[in-house]
């Protein structure tokens, strides 16, 4: 460490000094410019210094340093690089609640300054040869020119405090452990990933023993051996696999130390197979869905895996470790890659022989193997993923093992908020009931066909596109210098069909040009009689090419897609579900809502709305919200603002979802062992062979042909008790299901007769009968009623308020079954929900008219009140409806979601109603 450095190799920079400069043999390696707040200067000066008044063609700047800080008593600052004024400075800092825990931007604040680590941990001689060995990283890219770009990458504080923090703890513990690292977008994942993978390739157990867990060191885990065996980087869709990949491979500095397994190259099982029994290659990176098929490759074609220990880093685990290829990676990482006398598969002396001890040796087969590490990273885990991979700590609650939260993303300016500015719409409709009689209908399905008679109603539809493509025009077009996207999310493949042609078609008839149009949905649907795809409904325009059409690039890349005479500008992207998570497009600034939105789905879909682009802020993005709260988007997002963690579920809940599916008098024991045994034949007899599999599983369906029967003639009996107890079965047995795939994972149950349900439930699930269902004709129902408003502008960005516990298992209520009811009250009750607007003031007319009705006067003369409101309330409602175009404000109150105000004014206007009646019949003496 040189304190003063005089540096100038050229005349210009005579008498200049740089604060600090840290040398290793000899050569300068980083600089810092130090800021003393007592003196009213700060890192902000600093930064200032380096852009002003160091010349970065200087020797030591241009070819020698490799990161440059900017450093005060708070905060620290780092760059790679200097550019004069463009030189882009990123935070260095742990975080307001210090390492691995994130909260905002800033440190916290201890003994001593708050940026002392700098020195205590990053600036020391072991740290640094470790950021220059396995983190300083040259990146370079090809552009458009042709040319190579080079730039040098060096890791935020956070990205290598995860990995040292991961791999520190996996060295002294082994295998057999797993670890969440809740990571914001934002964050540089993609790297972290890439550093953690190239780490663990080469990790090593600690020399002293002392440093070992006793535990891993009772389970075999000796000092300075390698850790892994093989580094599996696993993502859920092909495009994130092919990212990770170039990126994980950038990070090479041996060659043949990456392998990845591609489509293009022949079978994947068989790819797989050969790089995981291959001494070259420590890392390997694959999509999710090769690991079913690798199951029965390796039973056909046997491959030397047995004893190796692998790390499994997997991307989205929220999503990725969900279903049954999921369970395969476990199946495939622990069964073939264990030794056949491992612990940690429950081997007996003997191969168990009856069907129970079988049945827990499958059991066995679904916890943690000793020989698999995760590493799995999310920025939205789930309640189950907090579970699975997560560390239970003393608060009993199970915790991240690292954080970097999106509160720090935002803050350090890395994404943006996409909450600030959310505006809300609300759509009124009235519906008429033009049915010449009154029909009893499934309420739950008939709600749905009315809601959904609505939304697609031409007339709203029309509204909608018109308001989105003038708020577009007026709001948007003009941002980013004219380059802004906005994305409509719309809630089915025929809405997003509908809408984007409902505005192409108000775009011609209005004359605007250069606003084009792109519609994204998966397969082919009907409209209006005829056959489409997105591809026809883009004009011919590919599938793999819309991400580029639509500008799927960096602000700065070159290589766009350029509008011309043959190529159209295309400014709005209208989707079904399609693009609404790993869609990184940085000049998207507005979103259009026309989908309930709710939890994680809720946070990824406005979530494509925070990249950062050129000249982007905050007042740039905007949310039109046409079927959403603001609060309740609010909502969504707290639990991964700064940390989230959930309670460990009861591992009860399993046996009580076992009472209630046994409960029934469907199942018969004999009959699932029976089944259990014959399963168990068949896939040993298969062993493999997808054929022979296929073929005998025709003697599994005749075990399950008893329950099938039972149950059947519960669901088609005349009573309805036994209906009611059949459809209950059906739903404990999904329930069971459900949970014994995951509770099965981290609770070593190993209960035979739990294994026996499972396995016979999840194949019986598949065979249940269900009651005939015609479906249901709403009739003649139009919309006589429409109107479309903004409802509010709100700001509803998240504030500090410490970790969220996410709700798990049991913590659900279940909900209360509809009643049977006539089609004109369901009307009633759906003007209800969207009623139209009225004032205090002209209540009086509904009210008389509801009065003088002919049944309101009999009902209330021979009826108590209460019974007389049954009659009461949905008159005056209806009376209400008929006046929406002369009342105007109290549809707020009485037409909104504040069901109390409605109940309130409902039970005053009977009451008032009942005794007026009563009083002018006579009838006072009751009142």
């Amino acid at each position: 460490m040189v304190r003063e450095l005089s540096y100038a190799s050229k005349p210009s920079g005579k008498g200049k000094r740089l604060d600090l400069t840290l040398f290793l043999n000899g050569i300068p390696i980083a600089t810092a410019e130090l800021k003393n707040g007592f003196t009213k200067q700060n890192a902000d000066d600093a930064k200032k210094q380096y852009r002003t008044d160091r010349d970065p063609t200087e020797l030591i700047f241009a070819h020698r340093t490799v990161a440059h800080f900017a450093v005060d008593q708070d905060l620290v600052f780092v760059t790679s690089q200097l550019r004069g004024e463009r030189t882009r400075f990123l935070p260095f800092n742990t975080g307001s609640n210090g390492p691995g825990n994130s909260g905002g931007k800033g440190n916290a604040v201890g003994e001593g300054y708050a940026t002392s680590y700098l020195w205590k941990e990053i600036w020391q001689p072991d740290t640094w040869l470790d950021l220059l060995e396995r983190y300083v990283h040259l990146h370079k890219e090809k552009g458009a020119d042709g040319r190579i770009r080079k730039s040098l990458i060096f890791p935020r504080y956070h990205q290598w405090h995860a990995v040292r923090r991961l791999t520190q703890h996996a060295a002294r513990c082994g295998a057999g452990r797993d670890y969440l690292i809740m990571a914001s977008a934002g964050s540089g994942k993609s790297n972290t990933i890439a550093w953690l993978a190239h780490r663990l390739s080469s990790l090593h157990s600690p020399t002293d023993v002392a440093e070992l867990d006793p535990d891993a060191v009772e389970k075999g885990l000796e000092p300075g051996k390698p850790v892994f065996d093989k580094v599996i980087v696993i993502t859920d869709r092909r495009n994130l696999d092919g990212q990770l990949r170039e990126t994980v491979g950038s990070f090479e500095q041996t060659a043949g130390l990456v392998v990845s397994v591609d489509e293009n190259r022949g079978s994947k099982s068989k790819q797989l197979a050969q790089a995981l029994s291959s001494e070259s290659g420590s890392i390997v990176t694959v999509t999710l869905q090769t690991f079913p098929a690798l199951v029965d490759y390796l039973r056909r074609e046997p491959t030397e895996i047995k004893g190796r220990r692998f790390a499994v880093i997997v991307d989205e685990a929220h999503s990725s470790q969900s279903g049954e290829a999921a369970g395969k990676v476990r199946e495939v990482l622990g069964e073939f890659g264990l030794d056949g006398d491992s612990e940690d598969m429950g081997a007996t002396e003997a191969a168990p022989s009856s069907v129970g001890e079988k049945l827990k040796a499958e059991a066995r087969k679904r916890k943690g193997s000793g020989n698999i590490s995760y590493f799995a990273f999310t920025a939205t885990p789930k309640a189950k993923t907090l579970e699975d991979f997560g560390t239970l700590e003393e608060d009993g609650k199970y915790h991240p093992f690292h954080t970097y939260s999106m509160r720090q993303a935002i803050e350090e300016g890395f994404i943006l908020d996409p909450l600030r500015n959310y505006v809300t719409y609300k759509t009124y409709w009235k519906l008429m009931n033009e049915n010449p009689d009154d029909r009893e209908v499934d309420p739950r399905k008939t709600k749905a066909l009315l809601a959904r008679f609505a939304y697609t109603h031409q007339s709203t539809v029309t509204q909608q596109a018109e308001i989105v493509v003038e708020h577009f025009r007026a709001h948007t077009a003009g941002r980013l210098g004219g380059r802004s996207k906005a994305m409509v999310v719309t809630a089915s493949r025929m809405s997003a069909v509908q809408m984007a042609r409902y505005m192409r078609s108000y775009i011609d008839v209005q004359g605007y040009s250069g606003l084009g149009v792109l519609v994204a949905f998966s397969g082919a649907l009907k409209y209006d009689g005829e056959e489409t795809t997105e591809v026809r409904e883009n004009g011919g325009l590919a599938k793999s090419a819309l991400p580029e059409a639509f500008g799927y690039t960096r602000a700065d890349d070159k290589t766009a897609y350029v509008p011309g005479k043959e190529r159209p500008e295309f400014r709005i992207l209208v989707v079904a579900e399609k693009y609404q998570t790993g869609f990184d497009q940085p000049l998207l600034t507005t979103m259009y809502v026309n989908k309930t939105l709710k939890g994680i789905a809720a946070v990824q879909t406005l979530s494509r709305l925070n990249r950062t682009a050129e000249r982007k802020g905050q007042e740039d993005l905007a949310i039109l919200d046409f079927v959403n709260e603001a609060e309740d988007i609010r909502e969504a997002f707290k639990p991964y603002y700064e940390e989230a963690d959930t309670l460990p579920t009861d591992p009860n809940l399993l046996y009580n979802a076992a009472s209630a599916v046994m409960s029934a008098p469907i199942l018969v024991e004999s009959e699932m062992t029976a089944f259990a045994e014959a399963f168990l034949l068949a896939r040993e007899k298969a062993d493999g062979d997808n054929a022979a599999w296929v073929k005998l599983q025709e003697t599994l369906y005749t075990h399950l042909v008893p329950a099938q029967t039972h149950f059947a003639d519960l669901l088609n009996s005349s009573d309805d008790e036994q209906e009611e107890q059949a459809e209950g079965f059906r739903s404990a047995l999904n329930d069971l299901v459900r949970k014994y795939a995951f509770l099965s994972r981290i609770v070593p149950y190993e209960d035979s007769e739990l294994e026996r349900l499972y396995v016979f439930g999840r194949y019986l699930l598949t065979r249940l009968a269900r009651r005939p269902d015609g479906g249901v004709d709403i009739g003649q129902i139009d919309l006589s009623h429409l109107r479309i408003e903004k409802t509010g502008e709100y700001d509803v960005s998240l504030t500090s308020e410490g970790s969220q516990t996410l709700k798990g298992f049991g913590d659900g209520t279940p909900g209360s079954k509809d009643e049977k009811t006539l089609l004109s009250e369901l009307v009633e009750r759906f003007n209800e929900r969207f009623g139209t607007e009225f004032s205090e003031a002209d209540l009086l007319q509904p009210f008389e008219e509801a009065m003088a009705d002919p049944e309101v006067q009999q009902a209330a003369l021979v009826n108590d009140e209460e019974n007389f409101g049954l009659k009461f309330e949905p008159v005056f409602e209806e009376k209400i409806m008929n006046h929406v175009d002369s009342v105007a404000n109290l549809g707020k109150l009485y037409f909104g979601d504040q069901p109390d105000v409605r109940n309130t004014l409902n039970r005053s206007a009977r009451r008032a109603a009942w005794r007026l009646i009563r009083k002018q019949n006579g009838l006072d003496d009751v009142a």
